[in-house]
Parts: structure tokens; C-alpha cells; sequence
């Protein structure tokens, strides 16, 4: 294990320029083309099997030890947000309103430096690591189910991955066993009202009083509605009825995003959503139309994968606590890939203790400490080379 941990940090400089070239070339979900021609050409120079346009644009990359054994699968999403960076960073963003305002570079540049170690030691490695680069995981429907489809996990028996976490400090790892993530949904609604002369709201129906009064009602369904006990959030995010100053607007229309873990929450809280629509459009004699639409399911932690990288962690240079983190409302598309193998989903912390201040995830401020990428990459190395150690000596066992 020395060994790896010695490469991986000298190969740090390495993972920080991939990092840095990355975020200056930032591309969008399902819009990805040079980055993950990156990525292939990356592991081509490597020597390993390398798969493109794996469920529209993904890359698959396989490493075969040199011994048999279990095969273990890494995953890391390389897209960009539609946000325009605001940071100071002479690597700053080049694409005009693009930036990776979310760790994905560094999750890619972690991976791909990982492949090169692994790739090193391959005559010692006691099985086959697949490793995952995926596109468009910050908008649904992502690209993970898509991958899964085309089968970026076949063969594979358990599958790690960790998120960069800029709120976090740098040497923490957060985990939780069981739900982790929450399943991230969306939804529209349409008032149609009357419009009419603003000197004369008595002839119309006016419908921005009429979702002004429904989003205060929406509010009502997590506090009145759910049981406390339950995580769930229903939040409006637009407002759009642009009207001139004195003209009452005939139509206003509302979206916004619906978070929660449990599946009859999710599904009880969709049709109240309907229902409270329903209910405020009548008592203003307008009408509505509504749509929900259902995104990334639940992230769920497998509790025995959790409790071995965890257990891992605690020897891996870098980390200096490991800590049981509460339940993210954020949404995560590595979802699919637990609900079709073992696996585990963890936090890396990225925040510097110098920072004045540190801005969360999808901020146009927003940046990591780098050095946060070798910890990752120390942990996601030493879980994939325990696991295949332990199970190769599982099958010595057996044998004999």
C-alpha cells in the first residue's frame, strides 16, 4: 500500500495541472467532446481497453491485473455547469458563462492519475479495475443510467466514488450508511387566469396574486403534510409573469425542485403538489397545468461496502478524520450505479482553514483545495487494492 500512496504523490503536480487544464475547458451536460476525447486519450497512452461514446458520451477505461481476482469499478462525472466564474483563479474558466462549479475536474483528474498508478502496479494487481468517467451528471436524466445501459458495469462487483466537498475541511471524510443523497425531483406549474388593464383588477383573474397565494400553500405540504420525522423539501425557484407596469398578467408560471429520501414521501408529496394547485386555482375560478417530473432517485450506501472503506480510510495518508455526515439534500445520479451493484458513495473534504471565505457547490465562486485531490485518490486507490487483496485471499482459502 506504500507503494501506491508513494506514486500517487509523486504524481501530485500532475492530478493539479489535469485539474487546472480541465476547469479552463469546461463543457456542459451532454454537450461534452473534447473533454472526454481527453479522457480516452489519456487511457489509450496508458496501454488500457478503452470504450467511448459509452451511453452517448462516456468513457469506460478497463485495466486487467496481472492475477485473477474480483473486479472493482471507480466512477468520476466530468460536465460542467451553466454558471459564468467569478473567482480570481489565473485557471479561471475560458468558456463565457461554463465553469466547473462543482468539483468535477478534480473527480476526473483524480481518477485518471489513479489509472496511471494502478496501471503501474498491474502485474500485482489481484484483479481488474473499471474505471468510470461519466458525462451530464448535473442534468437530468444524466448520464449514468445511459452507461449503466450500455454496460460500464459488467463484470463489475462493487463500485466506489466520492464527491470533492468544498464545505468540508480538507482531510475529512464524510460517509453514511443507507440513504445519503436525496432523490431530486422537478415541477412546473401553469396559471391561466384573465388578464386585463391594471386600473381594473376587478375584471380580471389575476395570476400572479394566484401564484403568489400557491406558493405560499406550497409551503404548507412539508409543514403540514409530511411527517416530521421525514426529510423533504419543496422549493419554488422561478416566478416568470413578465407583464408591462400596468397590465395584469393572464398566465404566471411557477417551477421549482421537490427533494426527498423515502419513495412514499416522494410520491405522496407529488400529488399534493396537484392537489394544493388544484385547490387555490379553483378558489380563484382559474385553471392550471401541472407537470412533475421524477429525477435522480435516492443515493443508498450499502452498509457493509461503507463500513470497509471506512475502515480503510483510517490508515490512508492525508485523512485526518472520518466523520458519519447527515443525510445531503443535493441530488446524485451515481444512484443507478448502487442499485445495480454493491457499493459506496463518499465526501472528500476540499476547504482550506485559510479561506475568508468558502462558497458552496454550484456558486460562480466556488473552488477547491487541490490538495483534497490526492486524498481522494489515496482513499479510492487503497479501498480498490484492499478489497482485491481480501478477496484473493478469500479464494486462496477456499481452494485449499
Amino acid at each position: 500500500m506504500e507503494q501506491l500512496f508513494n506514486r500517487l504523490a509523486s504524481y501530485q503536480d500532475e492530478m493539479i495541472e489535469i485539474r487546472r487544464y480541465l476547469h479552463q475547458n469546461p463543457e456542459l451536460s451532454f454537450e461534452e467532446v473534447k473533454t472526454p476525447a481527453y479522457i480516452a486519450t489519456y487511457h489509450e497512452k496508458l496501454g488500457l481497453d478503452v470504450r467511448t461514446k459509452v451511453g452517448g458520451r462516456g468513457v469506460v477505461a478497463t485495466l486487467k491485473g496481472g492475477k485473477p481476482g474480483k473486479t472493482v469499478a471507480l466512477r468520476a462525472d466530468f460536465d460542467a455547469l451553466p454558471i459564468h466564474e467569478e473567482t480570481e483563479l489565473p485557471f479561471k474558466s475560458q468558456v463565457a458563462g461554463v465553469m466547473h462549479a462543482c468539483g468535477h475536474d478534480g473527480h476526473t483528474a483524480t481518477l485518471l492519475v489513479l489509472a496511471k498508478v494502478l496501471t503501474e502496479m498491474k502485474d500485482e494487481l489481484e484483479g481488474n479495475v473499471v474505471f468510470i468517467h461519466q458525462h451530464a451528471e448535473e442534468l437530468a436524466p444524466g448520464g449514468a443510467l445511459p452507461m449503466i445501459e450500455d454496460g460500464c458495469l459488467d463484470g463489475v462487483d462493487v463500485i466506489y466514488g466520492t464527491h470533492l466537498w468544498a464545505t468540508m475541511p480538507t482531510g475529512t471524510i464524510g460517509y453514511r450508511t443507507g440513504p445519503v443523497m436525496a432523490a431530486a425531483d422537478s415541477f412546473s406549474i401553469k396559471v391561466q387566469g384573465k388578464g386585463g388593464h391594471g386600473a381594473q383588477p376587478h375584471k380580471t383573474k389575476d395570476s400572479i396574486v394566484i401564484g403568489a397565494q400557491l406558493v405560499s400553500n406550497l409551503q404548507q405540504i412539508v409543514s403540514r403534510r409530511v411527517n416530521p420525522l421525514d426529510a423533504a423539501v419543496v422549493s419554488v425557484g422561478a416566478f416568470e409573469a413578465k407583464n408591462a407596469f400596468n397590465v395584469i398578467a393572464d398566465t404566471a408560471k411557477l417551477t421549482g425542485t421537490v427533494r426527498t429520501f423515502k419513495e412514499d414521501v416522494r410520491g405522496a408529496i407529488e400529488q399534493e403538489i396537484d392537489r394544493v394547485a388544484k385547490g387555490t386555482c379553483l378558489a380563484a375560478d382559474a385553471t392550471y397545468e401541472y407537470v412533475y417530473k421524477r429525477g435522480y432517485p435516492t443515493v443508498v450506501n450499502h452498509k457493509e461496502d461503507t463500513d470497509f472503506v471506512v475502515e480503510v480510510a483510517r490508515n490512508v495518508p492525508g485523512v485526518l478524520e472520518l466523520e458519519e455526515i447527515e443525510a445531503q439534500m443535493g441530488g446524485e445520479d451515481y444512484a443507478y450505479y448502487l442499485q445495480n451493484v454493491p457499493g459506496t458513495f463518499f465526501f472528500t473534504g476540499a476547504e482550506d482553514a485559510l479561506w475568508d471565505e468558502t462558497y458552496p457547490h454550484h456558486h460562480p465562486k466556488f473552488k477547491i483545495n487541490e490538495d483534497a485531490l490526492l486524498v481522494a485518490a489515496n482513499v479510492l486507490g487503497a479501498a480498490t487494492l484492499t478489497y482485491l487483496k481480501q478477496n484473493a485471499e478469500e479464494r486462496l482459502k477456499v481452494s485449499k
